[in-house]
């Protein structure tokens, strides 16, 4: 009914081009699900190779329900399949030829034929009464024609049982009776034992007397009635003597006619127990011993019954052939029964190519690996649990049957889902919540963690120094580059690190030098910071102007080594610790820049003008260089040169411009580098602000119009006025020796007096 509605209707589509199918078009209906296709899209789909059946030998199978068949549909039909072409009539059922269907129903034991127009689909069971009996047979009722139910009555079934004596026991039933479960006993052949089986179990191996063998020996009398049957328990009749005259040809050993022996005047044998006469060769029957190269025979003269054991020593081998022993017969024999086998363990690969064999004394010619591979597969999540092989392992046959969709749900992929599939790719911005109330600009992601907020924000630096501008939100640890500055736990000292985190100095001490003065040359005492202690009497390192830089220490040692007498108890007059000579020793000769300070100090005095005034601005209208900078630029001149070239060059172009503000980008540096370019720019005015993370960190340098200037002196400059106001080194003086005296040239240097060194005097 649901199929003629939505033919009619034209509602219906086909499943291979998705397409509704039309009332007029030519369609093919499969005879066993019964979907409805187009004819050209059913013929299209059975001659691609995506239709062919696994085998390849079973044709092309249906797109819906994946029946395979071996014709492909070449004519249009009814549904019944009786009218080539069938044209539309519109009181009929589309592509139905409006006769009788006429085909067979589904049930197999219904005789009738489908008595309705043709129609799609499957037939309605059969409305006809027919008469049907029970499972029994015993009784019968008249029910439909197409009911597949089968009737059962109250009855005893009382059909006769597989063993044939009994008759079943139970209620009217399906199928055939159960065996017969009453037990019978049962005798063996030989009539020794017995033992209980179901009735009609095993009769076929009857002989009228037993029903098994118990494998046990016979031991019935034979037909002379003189030996016993040495057979295992066997059906009747047992067989003839082995020992009856008419049975015994031959001698016991089997090489002479009994024939020849009694032309030779041996007795006739009458009965079985007369003896058999003996050839009075060798016996030369095979022992059980010996080895597949040698067999080794009975070495005894023509006898009746077994042969005696073997003589001979023989060698076994193992199985892989490793190992041989060697011993007598006999002992050979139980050897055999029980297979020998070396320790000898195999070192060959087994098939997987990892794993040894490890088999004692192995014969195996394949060596098969027989553990499980274990290894995971493609999709991550589970392991290989073939046996162990070479190469790759196959893909997860494990699938889902959920639909799998990004966190948002936009995107998703329907089942089947292969084991190990990620999660599809959203365009859609990340919904997932977030640290921060910045915009999101990142796409929906499959991953926990949402990538690192970029948004440029200000925020302080570690030393809370300054107030840092385009910072990305996700950076919290943000260094200005300039020094911390912050009070050392001393109480004297600050720090001199660059800007950092967390505590200045958390498990170390302060190691900077002491600023306390001195008690007689008030000079800063520069030993290690000592904060609970008082200052080590240590000898003073430091310089002084008189008029040129002396060592204050000369003064100190003398007064230090005139007051160890002192330590022996007696006085010393202060005023005379200094001695005149040592005084004339301190003092230094004058030289040229001398001159020139009294020369420039005597034309101050005459034009009136004092030393400390600066009346031209000479002295404050100069850049003031820290000694840290000056030293950093005499390790690096070249870059220093460079950095205030570039740096003069944006100023005068801010000042000469229309622009207010011009920026210079460094490349990537080291620290060193951008604290020099930091403290040059304070000197010519520059904003510089330092971005991104080491070792890519770099410095931005920024000129304001009105607010950078260029310096009147160069770093480099002020290095160069240095460097040239130095005095050179002293010139050693050699004497002029007489030509007469036969050494020509220069002499060794003049030897002067000894000058005492009060700077390597230990205190």
């Amino acid at each position: 009914g649901s199929l003629i509605e939505q033919l009619t209707t034209e509602k219906y589509e086909c499943m291979v081009c998705c397409e509704v199918v039309r009332i007029v078009a030519p369609v093919w209906s499969c005879q066993n699900c019964y979907h409805v296709f187009h004819l050209n899209c059913i013929k299209k789909w059975a001659r691609s190779p995506a239709s062919q059946a696994e085998d390849g030998n079973s044709g092309w199978r249906c797109p819906a329900c994946q029946n395979a068949s071996t014709q492909v549909p070449k004519t249009y039909t009814c549904f019944c399949g009786k009218v080539h072409n069938p044209e539309w009539n519109r009181n009929e059922i589309p592509h139905s030829c409006g006769e009788l269907c006429g085909k067979k129903r589904q049930c197999l034991d219904c005789p009738h034929l489908c008595n309705i127009l043709c129609h799609p689909g499957p037939c309605p069971s059969c409305p006809a009464f027919v008469t049907k009996t029970c499972e029994c047979g015993q009784t019968s009722h008249s029910v439909r024609c197409g009911q597949s139910t089968k009737i059962h009555c109250s009855n005893v079934c009382g059909n006769t049982l597989n063993c044939g004596k009994h008759s079943c026991t139970q209620v009217c039933h399906a199928g055939k009776c159960s065996p017969c479960q009453l037990t019978v006993q049962q005798v063996c052949y030989c009539g020794s034992n017995f033992k209980e089986v179901l009735c009609g179990t095993k009769e076929e191996f009857s002989d009228g007397f037993g029903n098994f063998s118990c494998q046990n020996i016979c031991g019935k009398k034979l037909n002379c009635g003189r030996h016993n049957c040495t057979q295992v328990c066997h059906p009747q009749p047992c067989q003839l003597c082995p020992r009856l005259p008419q049975v015994v040809y031959r001698c016991p050993c089997g090489q002479t006619p009994l024939s020849k022996l009694l032309e030779l005047g041996c007795v006739e044998r009458k009965i079985c127990t007369d003896p058999i006469p003996s050839c009075g060769k060798t016996c030369g029957k095979p022992l059980s011993c010996g080895s597949y190269e040698f067999v080794h025979t009975c070495e005894s003269l023509c006898h009746e019954g077994e042969c005696r054991p073997c003589s001979h020593t023989s060698n076994i081998y193992c199985r892989c052939g490793f190992k041989k022993k060697t011993g007598f017969g006999v002992f050979l024999f139980f050897i055999a029964a029980i297979t020998f086998m070396c320790d000898k363990r195999c070192n060959k690969k087994r098939s997987c190519g990892r794993h040894k064999c490890n088999e004692v004394c192995c014969v195996d010619t394949e060596h098969k690996c027989s553990l499980v591979c274990g290894r995971k597969l493609n999709c991550g999540l589970h392991r290989c649990e073939e046996p162990c092989h070479r190469g790759t392992c196959q893909t997860c046959w494990q699938t889902s049957f959920d639909e799998l969709t990004c966190y948002c749900g936009e995107s998703v992929i329907y089942p089947p889902v292969p084991c190990g599939t990620q999660p599809p790719e959203c365009k859609k911005t990340c919904t997932r919540p977030h640290d921060c109330d910045h915009p999101v600009y990142h796409s929906c992601h499959s991953e926990e963690k949402c990538p690192p907020c970029t948004y440029l924000t200000q925020k302080w630096c570690m030393g809370k120094h300054e107030l840092r501008s385009n910072i990305p939100c996700h950076l919290t640890d943000i260094s200005c580059g300039l020094r911390c500055n912050q009070m050392l736990k001393c109480g004297m000292h600050k720090c001199k690190r660059i800007c950092h985190k967390g505590e200045c100095l958390i498990d170390e001490e302060c190691k900077q030098p002491c600023t306390i003065p001195r008690l007689y040359c008030n000079h800063p005492c520069m030993a290690p910071c000592h904060p609970s202690s008082p200052c080590p009497t240590t000898s003073c390192c430091a310089k002084v102007r008189y008029p040129k830089k002396i060592h204050c220490q000369i003064a100190a040692i003398s007064i230090a080594t005139k007051l160890t007498d002192l330590q022996l108890g007696d006085s010393v007059e202060i005023s005379r610790l200094i001695t005149k000579k040592e005084m004339k020793q301190a003092r230094l000769q004058c030289d040229e820049e001398c001159l020139a300070l009294q020369r420039n100090r005597r034309l101050a005095e005459a034009l009136e003008i004092d030393d400390n005034s600066d009346p031209f601005n000479i002295r404050s209208s100069g850049p003031k260089y820290s000694d840290l900078l000056k030293e950093d630029a005499r390790k690096d001149l070249k870059f220093v040169s460079d950095i205030e070239k570039e740096m003069r060059m944006l100023v005068e172009a801010v000042n000469k411009g229309k622009h207010t503000k011009k920026s210079h980008c460094y490349p990537p540096m080291n620290r060193d580098h951008r604290r020099i370019i930091h403290e040059l720019a304070q000197v010519y005015g520059i904003e510089s602000v330092s971005y991104d993370n080491e070792p890519k960190r770099n410095v931005v340098i920024t000129a304001v119009k009105g607010k950078s200037i260029c310096p009147s002196n160069t770093l480099t400059s002020v290095l160069d006025k240095e460097m040239q106001s130095r005095p050179p080194p002293p010139i050693p003086h050699y004497k002029q020796t007489d030509k007469s005296s036969g050494n020509s040239g220069l002499s060794k240097p003049v030897k002067e007096e000894p000058v005492i060194d009060y700077f390597d005097v230990q205190d």
